[in-house]
């Protein structure tokens, strides 16, 4: 299979602001591919070597969180967060961008999960709880962008749900309340592609409701 190899001068850099910043990928005469991007020029994957590529880090994470209390099976969390592209509340998991400091930890993926766990849901992930990496890096949508999540298991144990809370929740993201699912409820959502309010939902969603029902969680 013949790869199309991008160098630096193939890059054209069209729009950039702090947030997001947009290129073109000029891989051949005449041939133009545009890229959206949170990286700089000197960062885009599409100019990694193919060992660089395999040894990258994941932009983010997200996280399939499970609830346990006392007199429960574990339940899967999801969250309504307000999404700006769709202009909606959608059936979210926690999730949130890997920040430098975190490379600094012992376990960066685990430093971002409890961290936005914390912020999303009050909850907070403690030694004694389960926590594993589900995949180390899964790309979002590799046709217009090169954004990459990395995917995370919580299994937390509370004595009650009083410490449940969205009020840690940071600059643009807004919450409207959340779902714990049982596996007969997660497999009605899977089923029917939207929430109990009719709307539809993330990749991300279900991926975390598919991990849920086909107990891939149980798995040691």
């Amino acid at each position: 299979m013949n790869k199309i190899r991008i160098t630096k001068d193939m890059v054209r850099s069209l729009h950039e602001t702090p947030y997001i910043k947009l290129f073109d990928l000029q891989y051949a005469p005449g041939k133009h591919y545009y890229n959206a991007s949170r990286k700089g020029p000197q960062d885009l994957i599409a100019l990694k070597s193919d060992e660089e590529f395999k040894a990258m880090k994941a932009d983010a994470v997200t996280c399939i969180v499970l609830v346990q209390t006392p007199d429960t099976e574990p339940r899967l969390y999801l969250q309504y967060e307000y999404r700006y592209p769709t202009g909606q509340f959608l059936l979210s998991p926690p999730a949130g961008l890997m920040d430098p400091a975190d490379a600094d930890e012992a376990d960066p993926l685990f430093s971002v999960t409890r961290r936005e766990i914390f912020e999303e849901t009050g909850l907070m992930l403690k030694d004694t709880d389960i926590f594993r990496v589900v995949n180390p890096l899964v790309f979002s949508t590799p046709g217009m962008s090169d954004e990459s999540n990395a995917m995370t298991l919580a299994i937390i144990h509370v004595p009650d749900l009083s410490s449940l809370s969205q009020e840690g929740t940071v600059g643009t993201e807004l919450m409207d309340g959340y779902e714990l699912f049982t596996k007969e409820e997660a497999l009605e959502v899977l089923k029917s592609g939207r929430d109990k309010f009719g709307n539809f939902y993330s990749i991300y969603t279900l991926i975390c409701l598919i991990y849920y029902v086909t107990d891939l969680w149980k798995d040691k």
